[in-house]
């Protein structure tokens, strides 16, 4: 069966649209996980017996039109609603202190690339090896997580594993987002307003980059 004709899929799309974020694997939060599995999943969710189910589900999510994934609570992939694009894009954009703040040179380095080029891939970054802390796809990783770049993970002619970078604006313009009013401010607001929200529900810990 397609993912996109499961019932697991269109479940998890239902709690998308009714709680905004959806983490992709969480013991306590909602997540893919715990609704494909029925139960909260603790550890790695590749040793549960729904693994592939959890991971089917989790690539539709991806494929969608209507979500995004990006490194938003507790630094864990977390599944955005489209309705809530705005807060994200705002919040990419405006390179706060606490975006830049301990970045690595490599992560300063893609960052300017990214920005002057539009979108770059982590393997075409040239790199002379070293310690993993220095590497391209280390360095992606912490603009991931500050929000700096919008990434999607993409297989290369060799069949290893990269990070395909894109600035928020190129990436809105590309997806069609209408052009963006909200402040940083305002994004954040959104967004601490939800994670608040589960967090209450749920008796979850969840917390964003800036917090």
């Amino acid at each position: 069966m397609k993912a996109e004709d499961s019932a697991d899929l269109r479940r998890a799309l239902e709690e998308l649209q009714a709680l905004g974020i959806l983490l992709q694997s969480d013991a306590t939060l909602p997540s893919v996980s715990s609704l494909v599995a029925g139960e909260p999943v603790r550890g790695s969710w590749w040793s549960h017996p729904r693994a592939n189910d959890i991971h089917e589900v989790g690539e539709g999510l991806d494929h969608h039109p209507g979500v995004i994934v990006v490194k938003l609570v507790s630094g864990k992939n977390t599944y955005v609603h489209r309705r809530l694009w705005p807060a994200i894009i705002a919040i990419g954009v405006a390179r706060e202190p606490w975006q830049l703040r301990g970045l690595s040179s490599m992560a300063e380095r893609l960052l300017k690339a990214v920005t002057e080029q539009g979108e770059l891939r982590t393997d075409e970054i040239p790199w002379a090896g070293g310690p993993k802390k220095d590497s391209p796809g280390e360095g992606a990783r912490q603009l991931e997580r500050k929000l700096l770049v919008q990434s999607e993970e993409v297989h290369t002619e060799t069949g290893a594993h990269a990070k395909r970078l894109e600035t928020w604006e190129r990436w809105a313009n590309r997806v069609g987002v209408d052009e963006n009013e909200m402040t940083p401010e305002q994004g954040r607001k959104a967004l601490e307003d939800v994670v608040a929200g589960l967090n209450e529900r749920f008796r979850g810990k969840g917390r964003l980059p800036w917090q």
